[in-house]
């Protein structure tokens, strides 16, 4: 799979010039690129583009249909391309047995592909589909101060763990100031230390490196140690041209580094996504069936299919011919031949059989007995008036 490098950098770093002297450096040995441009506002690139935003979207348009400042106008300009990744990503596959590097240019402005929803999605696009890599471009010159330096790092930090993907950070402009310096930065706290000391931005004539600023940046600088000592750091030259050689053999390290760690990762992240939706849904379509009361009835029916409750007559003649032809008898009453007798005719008409009485005998008794307990109930009460009058008269 052709591997993606995503050049991130603030404005100003030389990410446009980064991208053609990389393009012709793959060119002059055979391995032509493939390059994409996301910067909607830039007016010239200096390389011919595979696919170019600017091809689809209208960057002054924007601005003038949505009432946009420059930024802004980047920010929906991306929103509206992000829309069509799935086509971007197509083409790509079509074409990927082409060429084994697809370089992207990023806008200048740093914060509106990195911080916003639609450069994510542009980044979690191509990771998904191939090895990306992150190429954040450093002005070295600038980077010369110990505060220009950490506030590079910090962005450099920030956008790691934003992004999750591999990184190379590419001091650039080595042709002005070599890089070696932010090297032992990296390397030797001591050194940065003693460069932050002599440093006439963050001290006064008193302080000698002890002033709140010069505080702080010390103690971002061992806070970025770990960080430092995961970093693939390269020097190159735009310009002349020095450097790329090496920028791409850091390249084949990152891919292999990609498919070895930060997939599996990834796929771990993807698979966990997945799973909270699906509780998610299940979740919401058991709240959906209890509101409308089926969920009792989906029960019943699983209970039938599974025949935990026998109650439909069919399977029970089943069972019983089941049993019979195994030689166990089923224990049922038969009905037929079953003497019943019922108390009252009239609500079992039919039902009531003559035995050796008939029915005109079992009423009889029951006639019989009605008087008795009568007569019986009868003279109690009778006595037990006359003995009432009678102590009422003394």
């Amino acid at each position: 799979m052709p591997a993606t490098i995503l050049c991130i950098g603030m404005a100003g770093s030389g990410k446009t010039t980064f991208v053609q002297r990389l393009n012709a450096h793959l060119h002059e040995r055979g391995r032509a690129p493939y390059l994409i441009n996301l910067d909607p506002a830039v007016l010239q690139v200096p390389f011919g583009c595979n696919i170019d935003i600017r091809d689809s979207i209208n960057y002054k348009k924007v601005m003038e249909n949505y009432n946009l400042g420059p930024n802004g106008a980047i920010v929906t300009s991306l929103n509206l391309f992000a829309t069509k990744i799935d086509q971007v990503l197509q083409i790509m596959n079509k074409r990927s047995s082409d060429f084994e590097h697809c370089i992207v240019d990023t806008p200048g402005q740093i914060e509106c592909f990195v911080w916003s929803a639609s450069g994510a999605i542009l980044t979690e696009a191509f990771a998904t589909e191939f090895p990306t890599i992150i190429a954040y471009i450093i002005d070295t010159p600038r980077s010369s101060s110990p505060t220009t330096f950490m506030s590079n790092m910090l962005y450099a930090c920030s956008i790691l763990y934003k992004l999750k993907l591999p990184m190379i950070v590419v001091f650039n402009k080595t042709d002005i100031r070599k890089h070696e310096f932010a090297k032992e930065w990296m390397t030797d706290f001591e050194k940065f230390q003693e460069s932050l000391r002599d440093n006439t931005e963050l001290n006064d004539e008193t302080s000698n490196g002890s002033g709140y600023m010069a505080s702080l940046i010390n103690s971002m600088s061992l806070m970025l140690e770990e960080f430092y000592s995961t970093l693939d750091v390269v020097g190159v030259s735009s310009y002349t041209g020095e450097g790329f050689e090496e920028f791409m053999e850091c390249v084949e390290h990152k891919v292999d580094e990609y498919n070895e760690y930060y997939l599996k990762e990834r796929d771990r992240i993807v698979e966990e996504k997945k799973e909270k939706e699906r509780r998610e849904k299940e979740k919401q379509l058991t709240h959906l069936m209890k509101d409308l009361g089926i969920k009792e009835k989906e029960k019943e029916k699983e209970k039938e299919k599974k025949g935990v409750d026998v109650e439909v007559i069919s399977d029970i003649e089943e069972e019983i011919e089941k049993d019979e032809a195994n030689g166990y008898e089923h224990g049922l009453i038969d009905l037929e031949s079953s003497e019943r007798e019922y108390t009252f005719q009239d609500d079992r008409k039919g039902e009531i059989r003559e035995g050796k009485e008939g029915v005109s005998g079992i009423q009889k008794r029951y006639q019989e007995a009605f008087e008795s307990n009568a007569k019986s109930a009868n003279s109690d009460i009778a006595e037990d008036i006359a003995r009432y009058i009678k102590g009422n008269s003394k």
